[in-house]
């Protein structure tokens, strides 16, 4: 029982470092798509990089807006498996330290070991991972389709030795794993991305603001300090980033030239935006004034990053304009509405569970 309770109060510095390593392996993809197809043949048209950077926005905020209405209604969950994790000013403190550590341990991996074995081994674990996200997040709508009398039955899953046709079939399973085919990436992605935002809660405004200044300051190094965030980023094959091709338009299902966007970008302020909506639920004043700030914060530093990477050609650390613009739409808000201290000081604790259509 101790260990249990041991395990359980370590998960919020475990699912904050995976967060942030995710934001660490995918800045420079996210915004650095140039950078990293510079050898491709292919250049794509104006029509095409439209799309494809339309699309990656256009996915990052679902998993932001309903992971964050989510949010409010896991924070009362009696369920132990949807039960949030809380991120507290320590934990946010030792974040990005632990990130760093992470993600230059994994650069000596990369280094050390063998880069196809180390990515079929990932593969298969973020495989697995991205079943049970996706589970998760289509579980309520499951529980709507089906009604509360039919059978709810667990199974347990039992490994044994097969015949050749049992390999084959194993075989066969493995290489749709790493297949890796990007409209199945961005299943397991937006899957992942969504739960984060959900389960991943900040307990006030002065912890989400020393996260995101930790990880404001982690990121800018690492992109611009070193080459170890690129070479992971190239390195790194798994479903922790949203892609889309550039190329759709001339070659279909089949583009390869594509765009990408790492899941830190999305969940690191997903959280803090989520945190924002439960600060509004928890006024009473039937408003969600500092959560659509947020979110159209969210989108102007998204967009800009595109904007400057375009400009200067040269990879930007999302981060770098995601902080400023989700911290600062939201203080400015609270200063002309007089919330300054509350916004600070306050620690959200809901007491009931809204619906969906009353928190929009």
């Amino acid at each position: 029982m101790a260990d249990t309770e041991q395990a359980r109060a370590s998960a919020p510095e475990a699912a904050a470092a995976a967060a942030a390593v995710l934001d660490a392996l995918n800045a420079t993809d996210a915004n650095g798509t140039e950078a990293l197809n510079a050898t491709a043949k292919f250049v794509a048209s104006p029509e095409g990089t439209a799309l494809a950077y339309g699309s990656l926005v256009f996915m990052a905020l679902l998993p932001i807006f309903f992971g964050a209405l989510r949010s409010v209604h896991c924070s009362k969950s009696k369920n132990a498996s949807d039960m949030p994790e809380t991120i507290t000013s320590r934990d946010a403190a030792r974040f990005p330290i632990i990130a760093s550590c992470t993600l230059f341990g994994l650069y000596l991996f990369f280094k050390v070991f063998s880069q196809e074995y180390i990515n079929l081994l990932l593969s298969v674990y973020f495989f697995g991972l991205g079943v049970l996200a996706l589970s998760h997040t289509m579980s309520p709508l499951m529980s709507r389709i089906f009604p509360d009398s039919f059978s709810n039955k667990q199974f347990q899953l039992l490994f044994t030795q097969g015949s050749e046709e049992t390999k084959e079939a194993n075989n066969l399973s493995l290489c749709l794993v790493t297949s890796q085919h990007w409209i199945a990436n961005n299943l397991f992605g937006l899957a992942f991305a969504l739960n984060g935002v959900e389960l991943l809660h900040l307990n006030n405004v002065s912890t989400g603001c020393i996260l995101l200044g930790g990880l404001f300051v982690y990121d800018v190094f690492w992109v611009f300090g070193t080459n170890v965030m690129v070479t992971v980023a190239r390195s790194f094959e798994a479903p922790i980033k949203l892609v889309f091709p550039q190329d759709l338009l001339e070659r279909g299902l089949d583009a390869s030239n594509f765009a990408m966007l790492g899941l830190g970008d999305i969940v690191i302020p997903g959280i803090f935006i989520a945190l924002l909506l439960r600060f509004d639920v928890s006024l009473k004043k039937n408003s969600r004034t500092y959560f659509y700030s947020s979110f159209l914060a969210y989108i102007f530093g998204l967009g800009l990053t595109i904007f400057v990477m375009h400009t200067f050609k040269h990879a930007q650390p999302a981060l770098l304009y995601l902080v400023p613009a989700c911290v600062g739409f939201p203080v400015v808000v609270a200063l002309i509405r007089g919330e300054l201290t509350e916004l600070f000081r306050r620690k959200y604790s809901l007491t009931k569970i809204v619906s969906f259509s009353s928190l929009l």
